[in-house]
């Protein structure tokens, strides 16, 4: 089902892992796909898969913490396939540190990936896609930037951002005829291969086998990329400003963050009326999302 026929889409990260999965499905169901990555040689690996499923895609070497990389890769969709109609904010590292021990480097350097990138490439796309007269924009986020995550302050914090970034851009861009939303892939790839890691050592610890991916809730690159490839679509037309969780086996919707227990004083609050009235309520618990029923 050519899904994507006659779509130019831009995929930073997209040589190895869950965006080459996604490179290679947007290819077979129709699109000219512009991929990225800092490795040459993985990239071309990618662009091979792509060739060999009957895709087409041209690759550029860079990471989009460089303005110009970010410049290229939307320059190249332009001049090669006549447009860019989807942008997917894929890119991204994780140098994993608690708090106490996180460095300056550490966090720095994956904001600029995960959060400078995306910005970047966006601004550039953006620009393309009001020229051209629309287009979509689709920030890949995760639990951490939803729900936080542990040693992962950097990560959760760019997440997040990401987030905050299409939120913006839905309200900035609309009159453009761009549409923009986020994506919580939930994928079984290296840079997850931590929470397997220590799901062996829990498993092992209790004489039992390790459990495979899909018990905790990861799908393969493949499977999830299916949603990627759905949203990337005409078939998602009607969505704009959301956040979706996908795994291959569950989807679900995240609702923005909202106000809840609101109150309206025609007097100011003073501490101690402020102390009396949460006195009487009960703290938000944190959420913390379900990979598995």
């Amino acid at each position: 089902m050519s899904v994507l026929q006659g779509k130019r889409v831009v995929i930073t990260g997209s040589s190895r892992g869950l965006g080459r999965a996604v490179a290679i499905e947007m290819a077979k169901a129709g699109a000219q796909v512009v991929i990225n990555g800092t490795n040459a040689e993985a990239l071309a690996e990618t662009a091979a898969l792509i060739a060999k499923a009957g895709g087409e895609a041209v690759g550029v070497v860079g990471s989009v913490a460089d303005s110009a990389v970010c410049a290229t890769l939307v320059k190249t969709c332009v001049e090669v396939f006549g447009g860019i109609d989807v942008l997917v904010n894929n890119a991204g590292q994780v140098r994993d540190r608690t708090l106490l021990k996180m460095s300056d480097e550490d966090f720095d350097e994956v904001i600029a990936v995960h959060l400078r990138g995306a910005f970047m490439c966006g601004k550039h796309a953006a620009l393309a896609m009001k020229e051209q007269g629309g287009g979509h924009i689709i920030n890949i986020t995760s639990s951490s930037g939803l729900a936080g995550g542990f040693g992962q302050s950097n990560y959760a914090a760019a997440k997040a951002g990401m987030l905050g970034l299409m939120y913006t851009w839905v309200m900035e861009l609309a009159r453009a005829n761009i549409r923009c939303n986020a994506f919580w892939p939930i994928a079984a790839t290296e840079m997850t291969q931590v929470v397997f890691d220590q799901a062996a050592r829990a498993a092992a610890a209790k004489g039992e086998a390790a459990p495979p991916p899909a018990a905790l809730g990861f799908g393969s690159p493949t499977e999830v990329a299916q949603g990627l490839v759905w949203l990337a679509s005409d078939l998602s037309a009607r969505f704009n400003g959301q956040c979706f969780t996908f795994n291959g086996r569950k989807t679900a919707l995240w609702t923005a963050p909202r106000e809840v227990h609101e109150v309206f004083r025609e007097t100011p609050f003073s501490v101690e009326d402020l102390a009396d009235h949460y006195a009487a309520l009960e703290p938000l618990a944190p959420y913390q999302p379900r990979f598995v029923e």
